[in-house]
Order: C-alpha cells, then sequence, then structure tokens
C-alpha cells in the first residue's frame, strides 16, 4: 500500500489557517458592533424613564421640576439614578445634565451612531441622545 498521499500539505494548512484568521477577524467586529448597539439601546432607555420620571414630578408637584438633577426621589425612579452602561457615570452628573426649576436636559454620548449629530445640554456638536422637558 502506498501511504505518502495522505496528508495535507503546507499549502493547504496555510490556506485554512488563513481562512480561519479571517472569520475569527469578521466575528470579533460584529460582536463588538453588537455590543455598542446594546450599549445605546439602554441609554436609550435610561433615558426615557428619567423623561418619563421628571415629567411625572412635574404633574405632581405644581408644574416644577425639581430644580436639581439628581431631585428626583425613589418615588419616581425606584432604581434610583441609572448609570451610563460603560463608564458608570450616573446620569445627573453635570457633565451630562443640566436642571432648573422650568426645565432639564439629560443627554448621552452615543457609541454607534450612524452619522447622526445633535448638540448636548450644552451645545456641544456630537452624537448624543437627549432628553429636554416636555412642558
Amino acid at each position: 500500500m502506498d501511504m505518502k498521499h495522505r496528508a495535507f500539505s503546507l499549502i493547504e494548512l496555510l490556506v485554512v489557517i488563513a481562512i480561519m484568521g479571517i472569520l475569527i477577524a469578521i466575528a470579533t467586529v460584529s460582536y463588538s458592533t453588537i455590543q455598542k448597539r446594546a450599549r445605546d439601546s439602554r441609554r436609550t432607555t435610561d433615558l426615557k424613564a428619567i423623561q418619563q420620571a421628571m415629567e411625572q414630578y412635574h404633574a405632581d408637584n405644581l408644574s416644577a421640576y425639581p430644580g436639581a438633577c439628581s431631585g428626583l426621589s425613589t418615588t419616581y425612579l425606584p432604581s434610583g439614578m441609572p448609570s451610563d452602561p460603560k463608564t458608570g457615570i450616573r446620569y445627573d452628573d453635570d457633565t451630562l445634565s443640566s436642571c432648573g426649576a422650568d426645565l432639564y436636559c439629560f443627554c448621552a454620548p452615543m457609541e454607534a451612531s450612524s452619522g447622526n449629530t445633535t448638540t448636548d445640554c450644552f451645545g456641544t456638536l456630537g452624537a448624543f441622545y437627549c432628553i429636554r422637558n416636555v412642558q
């Protein structure tokens, strides 16, 4: 029996390794993009919850907002003020929000923006998702 034709050649092994490397690189980039979009979705949900809480406070307190961004009690946000899922900074931090008795603004920088730009609470142009007073 002739057994010398049963092994893979060096070229065949290199081609398989190259293909595996390309597939791993594509999977890594896709996973990173999915993580960014998931964090952006959480930011959007958190800010909408803050907006609902601020508007409920406004309805309950003679048409006035808390005055300070951290002025919402657990009555309006039972789990407390949410934080950014990547940095851990609370949304009532002075760098992400601006509040007064008659207005409020909360912004979060978005990671997976699709070219959408807006100004944050302080007029900085960038990829932000912001909520502002409705009343």
